[in-house]
């Protein structure tokens, strides 16, 4: 099996109910055709570097699969079909793409992402043990005074600031 990136811009006015069909439909084609849809990342809504089809901005989609040949013509022939899809490209990332490997891989990475919420998580709740522990401990700190500013002092601050915005005018 092959291994591809397919990037598609969807109209941007589309709604999240409006853009479901068109991701389901998608992932219903790859699985029908014996692929394997690796990710499906959404970048969102961007503005276009020249217009397509009148359109400014595009919602921005990355499709990584694994598939055949005949799976990449049907999905470019679905979105020549599709008023929505305003471009598509799509790019062989490997010509012997091991799907097991592939699992794997993602299944690591997946396990690697809980392990490390989860140690984030029981780090944020120590912290915040030992924080409110220590606020418990400690005694209330009696506030410094701050120092006190003598009369001459104040006059001649008072003097300095009349003279420099005399100078001013």
């Amino acid at each position: 099996m092959r291994r591809y990136e397919t990037i598609v811009i969807i109209d941007p006015d589309l709604s999240n109910e409006q853009r479901l069909p068109i991701f389901e439909k998608l992932k219903d084609l790859i699985a029908r055709q014996d692929g394997f849809l690796v990710v499906v990342d959404e970048w969102g809504d961007k503005r276009l570097a020249y217009e397509i089809k009148k359109r400014s901005r595009g919602y921005y989609v990355r499709l990584d699969f694994c598939g055949t040949g005949a799976l990449v013509n049907e999905m470019e022939r679905f979105f020549r079909i599709d008023d929505s899809i305003l471009k598509y490209m799509t790019v062989l990332l490997d010509k012997d793409a091991d799907v097991e490997r592939i699992k794997e891989q993602m299944a690591e990475a997946e396990a690697s992402k809980e392990q490390t919420a989860q140690d984030t998580t029981a780090s944020d709740d120590e912290s915040t043990a030992a924080t409110k522990d220590k606020l418990d401990d400690s005694e209330p700190e009696d506030k410094q005074d701050e120092p006190e500013i003598s009369e001459s002092q104040a006059v001649e601050s008072e003097t300095t600031q009349t003279e420099t915005n005399e100078e001013e005018k």
